[in-house]
């Protein structure tokens, strides 16, 4: 139920394949990721920050109202490569960390292979996070023609570097480079589409840093925002505006190639904007922090709808109408749908958690999906059935929480006393989940990593600092 329909993989057959038989081009597609940017924190939310060239696409394309992402990075971008929820393959319980050897399993058929398999030119520009230990997670081995950015999931956005390590790579060449690192994505996926050559459809993944920790930004971008007295707000606001300026710029040289009008563009968030320090990352930041999730609740590293419900379009001129998309979309439901676009088969992929959505999206109206699983993992299970979703810690100690998101979008009325058939029974559904998923990959790692590391021993002479007084 919860999973929506698992469907065979090589039962896709879409827009694009019947335009291939007609003599029609696929479609380019640029898929683009902000990193831990707050559902509210773009202009067509309402927010302040400054975003007119997402805000076009928006007004042009196809808005999706009720997009979800999973709640941290490594597992929603592992979900959009997959069609699959990452309880499937042990990356649903955090994220990959700077010192972790593991990855997005091998065995996996992922998004770039499908596009790769299905003639296009692929191309993979900023943050991977989806493996670094070992060359064989890295994105040239996973489908990418090259890559061109970061592979850990934060490093500092002048220096590249992750605990002061450099992490700056073209292809499989560390390189060293000046510049803020997301200015340096935008020019870089200009470039791709600028050497681009017409005889095969681009794939381009753009992944970028902002507004992920460290805060930090061009000081002709923190100049825009110098009316906002907290620091922290304003250079997320100005990191925000760099992405977007960048946006801009790919969208006009998409132009200035002929290519925008058979270019399929995608923007999301990779979870919702982070509210609690625990999950900021590995920099240190204080008091508030700036991320605005609107009116849902709470933020990243929660199932809770202010931690998954994410800022999300997608524009294609003459394809797509300018429109709201209501009802449930999930991350995993974007490689069914761009490969239904693509002409591209799936038949090597595993049995998928996503749904096609072309035909809702370039058509407008309502999603058929019905059910979505938020996460589960060894202690936690949220799920949604309908408007009804079930929070459930099971940890000691353990909690329940029960939410009609028609009426309580916002999640502040708690309806499991009142309603425990509906628990019980989205409780059966979360236990036989978890009955399936594999293995949290983080916790053997982190067990390693603990017990692995090397004594911290004081100094003997310390002992007497302070008893000769």
């Amino acid at each position: 139920m919860a999973g929506g329909v698992a469907i065979t993989a090589a039962t896709v057959l879409g827009f694009a394949q019947r335009a291939v038989a007609a003599g029609e081009t696929p479609p380019n597609i640029v898929y683009i990721i902000s990193d831990d940017q707050g559902w509210k924190d773009v202009g067509y939310h309402g927010s302040d920050i400054l975003t007119p060239n997402i805000d076009r696409l928006a007004a042009e394309g196809a808005r999706l109202a009720q997009f979800y992402a999973q709640p941290m990075c490594t597992p929603t971008r592992a979900a959009l490569m997959t069609g699959r929820y990452p309880l499937r393959y042990g990356l649903q319980l955090g994220v990959i960390p700077s010192g972790g050897s593991y990855g997005l399993s091998t065995d996996e058929y992922i998004l770039p292979q499908a596009m790769k398999d299905a003639g296009y030119r692929t191309a993979m520009v900023g943050k991977w996070h989806l493996g670094h230990g070992d060359t064989k997670y890295w994105p040239r081995a996973r489908g990418f023609d090259s890559f061109y950015g970061a592979l850990v999931g934060e490093i500092d956005h002048y220096e590249h570097a992750s605990h002061g390590i450099k992490d700056w790579y073209r292809n499989e060449e560390l390189i060293d480079e000046e510049g803020f690192d997301n200015t340096l994505f935008g020019q870089e996926a200009t470039r791709v589409i600028e050497a681009h050559e017409g005889d095969h459809p681009l794939f381009l993944y753009l992944a970028f840093t902002a507004p992920h920790t460290p805060f930090q930004a061009p000081e002709e971008y923190l100049a825009r925002y110098s009316h906002i007295e907290d620091e922290q707000r304003r250079t997320y606001s100005a990191m925000i505006s760099v992405m977007d300026d960048e946006i801009g710029r790919l969208v006009a040289t998409l132009e200035a190639k002929g290519m925008r009008e058979n270019t399929l563009i995608v923007f999301q968030s990779d979870n919702g904007g982070v509210k609690s320090a625990t999950f900021a990352g590995e920099s240190a930041v204080v008091g508030q922090l700036p991320a605005d999730n609107g009116p849902f609740r709470d933020g990243k590293g929660t199932t809770y709808e202010g931690g998954t419900r994410v800022a999300a379009l997608m524009n294609w001129p003459g394809r797509i109408q300018a429109s709201e998309v209501t009802g449930m979309m999930h991350v995993v439901d974007m490689l069914p749908t761009l490969a239904s676009a693509a002409g591209a088969s799936l038949a090597q992929s595993k049995p998928l958690d996503g749904i096609d959505m072309w035909a809702t999206i370039s058509q407008g109206g309502q999603t058929p999906r019905t059910s979505m699983i938020y996460n589960v993992d060894p202690g936690n299970g949220t799920i949604r059935d309908g408007d009804m979703k079930l929070v459930w810690n099971a940890s000691l100690p353990p909690r329940v929480e029960l939410f009609n998101l028609a009426t309580d979008p916002n999640e502040t009325t708690n309806l499991a006393e009142q309603m425990p058939e509906v628990v019980e029974r989205l409780k059966a559904e979360v236990t036989r989940i978890a009955g399936e998923m594999a293995p949290p990959l983080l916790i053997p790692e982190a067990i390693k990593l603990t017990f692995g590391a090397p004594p911290n021993a004081a100094e003997p002479q310390q002992i007497y600092i302070g008893q000769a007084d």
